[in-house]
């Protein structure tokens, strides 16, 4: 089974039969368990071309397989390393099987050196071992460990730069989990106030989970604090970053564009937008930089120690919404492209 989306019109889906994939030599064959599915997906689909999403798992002519993270069982297998029965964490479409070429690494995981994906970027290529059973915290990897990845890049990289002299970071969409991931780890910086923009539905939980030090609704931009600042787009809204640049105006410090959770406003006109140019934030570059400076074990053992007191926050406002097949992917998927998703909601998905 794959799920395939309409490269031109996101909101038209399908479900196709496949072929159950045989493994050659050096292959081996995984079999999806669960994925997390949020807007951080819609983005994939919605930059499928423009940053190769749609290049990790082809598809038929017009249509995509939406990548997702998640845990999988090696089902069938003619690769010595890569026993079946064992357990992994990584990329994957939303399907129910992948076939992957695994170049073992010395942490008991692989890199998936199938031909096609050998150009694309690494971190999306590399597989890691997982508990031989389902166990406790699945969940919360599946829905945020993608996440918090590029957030803690992100953070990485304001406090790398001094955060441009901003006092303060605004991000938008903060009820998305990116945003909320992102804030977390900067609410942990002292001198730096974290600013959340939102729906005004959405503010009360915004405030509720107590990572930002003020919030303020679209339709009240006015009475967001005034100082030089850094803003953190994820939202995508090209409306609304043209009132953040038109409002602050010198004060605007530097505009880091991370995502498109309001996929819809993506080509809107900005109108007059003074102050920097938004600049693009692609976590894997990050990533790979500072895998050359910290190593390896370096970058895996930072990210770790921030992983943990994150997750217990998460885990303090998560509601996991659970689903299985075809009909309650796709719900879930036009929920999230619709913006019907409560914030406190994370969709946990098996194929």
């Amino acid at each position: 089974m794959d799920f395939l989306v309409s490269r031109d019109d996101l909101r038209q889906t399908r479900f196709a039969e496949a072929e159950l994939p045989e493994p050659g030599p050096g292959e081996a064959v995984l079999e999806l368990e669960r994925f997390g599915l949020s807007s951080n997906n819609v983005t994939y689909g919605l930059m499928g071309d423009v940053m190769s999403y749609w290049k990790f798992f082809p598809a038929e002519e017009g249509w995509g397989r939406i990548p997702v993270w998640g845990f999988a069982h090696v089902s069938a297998s003619a690769h010595d390393d890569v026993p079946e029965g064992a357990r992994f964490y990584g990329y994957f479409p939303a399907s129910d099987h992948l076939l992957v070429r695994p170049d073992p690494s010395e942490d008991g995981g692989f890199v998936d050196t199938t031909p096609h994906r050998v150009e694309l970027p690494a971190v999306y290529n590399a597989y890691t071992p997982a508990a031989p059973e389902p166990a406790d915290g699945e969940d919360e990897q599946v829905l945020f460990r993608p996440l918090f990845g590029t957030s803690f890049l992100i953070d990485d990289q304001l406090d790398e730069q001094g955060f441009h002299g901003a006092a303060s970071v605004w991000l938008s969409s903060a009820s998305s989990k990116t945003a909320l991931s992102t804030a977390f780890m900067l609410s942990q910086r002292d001198g730096v106030e974290v600013v959340g923009l939102t729906s005004a539905p959405r503010a009360e939980f915004v405030r509720g989970v107590g990572v930002y030090d003020h919030v303020v609704t679209y339709d009240e931009l006015d009475a967001a604090p005034r100082g030089r600042a850094v803003y953190v787009d994820i939202s995508g809204d090209a409306e609304l970053r043209g009132a953040v640049h038109r409002l602050l105006g010198d004060e605007l410090a530097y505009d880091c564009a991370v995502g498109a959770s309001h996929w819809d406003r993506v080509f809107a006109d900005p109108g007059e937008m003074p102050g920097p140019a938004p600049e693009m934030f692609f976590a894997p570059a990050r990533f790979a930089k500072r895998l050359e400076d910290w190593g390896a074990e370096g970058l895996r053992s930072r990210s770790a120690a921030a992983w943990g007191p994150f997750a217990e926050w998460a885990a303090g406002w998560l509601r996991v919404e659970r689903g299985a097949g075809p009909e309650d992917i796709e719900r879930a998927y036009l929920s999230l492209l619709d913006g019907e998703t409560p914030p406190e909601a994370g969709y946990v998905l098996a194929p």
